[in-house]
């Protein structure tokens, strides 16, 4: 059994006494027969940890069964430490889903959930989150907005500080600050909308089915509470979700009012993906992203 396994085994046995775990693969599987998932970071990786723990809470409240149930998260403490070293790292634990490919039917299925359960879920608090979520390794800090254009307006405004700090980025830094000054009021100012829970990282490589029940699941979420459109954006980014998702989610939940600029709010949303791509990998994600922004700029200097 690995470090990080052992680690957990005595977490779980003193949390279930009589209990013996045994490594599968990257999971642990119990005595009781129950598999878990678990995974131990670095210190520094706390806040990371609390972030996909507080969006798969919020998750498991708005859509039981959509993604993996928490079970724990927390700091290993000199009782659960089988090092000195452990002490202070983050650990994260939930039950284990043996994951597939999302099939067209199945698509179906996450679309009407993500429509009817998930994106139905409403805050009392605003636009945001009350813990800072991680969007791939980009922080995202959150916080409360009154409205979702400021919340959106944040959210670019991170990725331009962290693009700021690369350097390099001056001239794509400058565009983006154009489009939160002129396309975000534009596009989402109209908008007659309530803040609803979102996955926030909801692409194709973050969906498939339960082997075991061919039902839907969605994981690794950065959630926040936002445009229910938002969470549609990447997944057409980077293909992978059948179609089939996206007819049945607006079968039951229609395109906001005006819908004639959906797609244009779609290219935005996209953009905060292409930006964070930027931050995360450089590249070519900062061509498409100027791509985007001239597309928008001009969307707006001429409607």
């Amino acid at each position: 059994m690995s470090h990080a396994h052992r680690v957990f085994a005595r977490i779980l046995e003193r949390e279930q006494p009589g209990v013996t775990f045994t490594q599968e693969g990257s999971s642990l599987r119990s005595t009781n027969g129950k598999r878990y998932f678990a995974k131990l970071g670095s210190p520094s990786d706390r806040d990371q940890f609390i972030g996909e723990a507080e969006s798969l809470k919020a998750m498991h409240l708005a859509a039981p069964g959509l993604v993996p149930k928490l079970l724990d998260c927390g700091i290993i403490d000199e009782e659960s430490k089988e090092r000195d070293s452990d002490v202070g790292r983050p650990f994260f634990l939930s039950e284990y889903k043996d994951i597939g490919s999302l099939s067209g039917t199945a698509a179906k299925v996450l679309g009407k959930r993500i429509a009817t359960e998930l994106h139905a879920y409403k805050s009392t608090n605003g636009f945001g989150f009350h813990v800072p979520t991680y969007c791939g390794a980009t922080r995202q800090d959150n916080g409360w907005f009154e409205t979702w254009p400021e919340c959106f307006d944040a959210l670019i405004g991170g990725l331009v500080d962290k693009l700021k700090a690369h350097r390099g980025y001056e001239s794509l830094c400058e565009q983006a600050n154009e489009v939160r000054k002129r396309v975000i009021p534009e596009l989402l100012g109209p908008l007659i909308i309530q803040p609803v829970l979102l996955h926030g990282d909801l692409w194709s490589g973050n969906t498939g089915i339960d082997r075991s029940t061919q039902e839907p699941v969605i994981f690794d979420p950065s959630s926040y509470f936002g445009h229910n459109e938002a969470d549609l954006a990447i997944g057409r980014m980077f293909g992978g979700i059948p179609e089939s998702f996206y007819t049945t989610y607006h079968d039951y939940l229609p395109k906001s009012e005006p819908q004639e600029q959906y797609g244009l709010r779609q290219e935005l949303y996209q953009l905060y993906h292409y930006l964070n791509h930027t931050v995360l990998f450089g590249g070519a994600y900062a061509s498409s992203a100027r791509s985007k922004m001239d597309k928008l700029l001009s969307a707006v200097r001429t409607g």
